[in-house]
């Protein structure tokens, strides 16, 4: 698999900038290391993706972040029960396990944990593996299912006590009743049962689709569940599947602390997931409202609007500012960490189209999927939209993802979409070129 230090230089060389890199060191280096992150395997990636784990894992070891690890093995136990002439019933997404089955389960369990197990060890990365004393569980339904467990309390002692030791945890997901009688359970009710248990910072599914996919196969990059859930769930397109994992996690986070997400990804890109902000899959949280203002009214706090205009921008905001906008509609997310400002000049070049005169997201917000929030919300209410960025601002490649057409001159770049009249996009352009910056340097007038 290679040495440690060719892991870490791989590994790298996918991030984001250094200063994204030290900004989520630091963020995490202040979580409770025992709650940092639970990261569920599927059984799947444990067959295709075993070294691509290993070394993703061996990389948040080598920066000191120990994640609690719990796998699954499907695959790899209906490969072993086809072998053995044993045919798979399930009912309502769950096996139905007898004791023959369970026996069978159970060598499997054992052995893909092993296989995990020696992959990190190999690497250099302690691990402790944990296969039993974690789930306390009754049976779930013994007519219908045989040996399948409901997980009535979870016992963290093992995993804390690994953790402690500077070990990773790779936890089964096998429980027990009081009196010793093995039971199976499934690997994402099991994940979400010590998730609940522990309330980590972060629950991170491994997946081979590396994030949860729209109705055209891409993946979502980030879902703010106060914004965008009945939104979702109302889509005719959404699968079933992908229906269902969005129930699924929103009840998980409504259980974890509101500072708690759940990130999709694949073992290759969980590195810039965990420390960019554009990451590699699909980030999830409770997230927050984004608000609408249809003029610069008195809900609308002007000093902390200020504020963040000039934390993002990290220049001086014109004194006159809110006094001299023709505003339009104002953005704003609760905690005041994202805002878009349309402004519409009836008088103006380009009159019956809305400016976007102001976008501004902090680097946290970024982080958490609060802008494209704010860019879904505003996209759906405003049908034509144009605005202007400085050449050689960093967000540009993104805003020419979000529009449909750009132009550019020496100093500025003007985006738009959902115009199609040439008329209207040369008035827009004009319009957007005429404006006075009101941005300065800091210190200067």
């Amino acid at each position: 698999m290679g040495s440690t230090q060719d892991v870490i230089v791989r590994l790298l060389r996918n991030l984001g900038s250094r200063k994204e890199v030290e900004q989520y060191l630091k963020q995490y280096a202040a979580v409770d290391q025992q709650k940092f992150a639970i990261i569920k395997v599927g059984g799947a990636i444990l067959d295709e993706d075993l070294e691509a784990l290993a070394t993703s894992l061996v990389f948040l070891n080598q920066v000191g972040l120990y994640p609690v690890v719990i796998h699954g093995a499907g695959p790899q136990l209906d490969r072993a029960l086809a072998q053995a002439g044993i045919p798979t019933e399930r009912v309502n997404g769950l096996r139905v396990t007898t004791p023959r089955i369970l026996e069978i389960a159970r060598r499997v369990f054992l052995r893909e944990n092993l296989r995990l197990v020696e992959a990190l060890e190999e690497m250099g990365t302690r691990t402790r593996p944990i296969t039993a004393g974690v789930f306390e569980a009754s049976l779930l339904d013994e007519e219908r299912l045989g040996l399948v467990g409901k997980v009535e309390r979870v016992h963290v002692d093992a995993v804390r006590s690994s953790l402690r030791a500077g070990h990773l945890p790779i936890l089964a997901c096998l429980g027990e009743t009081p009196g010793g009688q093995i039971l199976n359970i499934n690997a994402d009710v099991a994940a979400r049962e010590l998730a609940l248990a522990t309330q980590p910072f972060k629950m991170i599914f491994l997946t081979s689709t590396g994030g949860l996919l729209d109705e055209h196969g891409r993946i979502i990059s980030a879902i703010n569940l106060e914004e965008d859930f009945a939104g979702l769930m109302a889509q005719p397109s959404l699968n079933g599947g992908m229906r269902l994992k969005l129930q699924e996690i929103k009840l998980l986070l409504d259980g974890l602390p509101a500072t708690s997400s759940v990130s999709i990804t694949s073992p290759d890109h969980l590195a810039k997931e965990l420390f960019t902000h554009t990451g590699s899959g699909t980030l999830v949280r409770r997230g927050e409202r984004i608000l609408r203002h249809d003029a610069l009214d008195d809900a609308i706090d002007r000093i902390r609007l200020r504020d963040l205009l000039e934390a993002c921008f990290q220049r001086k905001l014109d004194e006159h500012y809110f006094d001299k906008k023709p505003f339009y509609r104002i953005y704003l997310s609760d905690s005041y960490r994202a805002t878009a400002i349309l402004t519409l000049d009836p008088g103006g070049r380009a009159p019956l189209t809305p400016y976007l005169d102001k976008f501004a997201v902090t680097s946290e917000a970024q982080g958490v999927g609060i802008g494209g929030s704010l860019w879904t919300r505003m996209k759906n209410e405003n049908p034509k939209l144009f605005w202007r960025a400085r050449n050689g601002n960093e967000i540009n490649p993104w805003y020419f993802q979000q529009a449909e057409g750009s132009y550019r001159n020496e100093n500025w770049t003007v985006f738009w979409y959902g115009l199609s009249s040439f008329d209207d996009i040369r008035a827009c352009i004009d319009h957007a070129l005429s404006l006075p910056a009101t941005l300065r340097q800091h210190g200067r007038a």
